[in-house]
């Protein structure tokens, strides 16, 4: 597996896979129960990167209703689906 000092892919140490997908297919087929005497714990961190600022606008309630409406339908927050649609507008405009 990949780390800080060395990015070559060895054996994973439970599946002897060599790849992140031969782990997925391992692990699509193998119950962790069945290995848990094998785990053993670990500590590691999360980068997600520089957060966005976020700037808030009013929206008048009876519309953010149909727009969450419309963002469970397609299985999003309501949030990204706004994002999306203000990109695709001011791609439009060409702004």
């Amino acid at each position: 597996m990949p780390n800080e000092e060395n990015t070559k892919m060895t054996r994973s140490s439970i599946s002897n896979a060599t790849s992140y997908e031969e782990i997925g297919e391992f692990w699509d087929e193998h119950d962790t129960a069945n290995y848990w005497e094998q785990t053993y714990p670990v500590e590691f961190t999360i980068n997600l990167g520089p957060k966005s600022q976020v700037t808030y606008y009013g929206i008048d309630k009876s519309l953010a209703e149909k727009i969450s409406a419309v963002a469970e339908r397609k299985g999003m927050s309501a949030e990204n689906l706004l994002n999306l649609w203000l990109q695709e507008k001011l791609k439009e405009e060409r702004v």
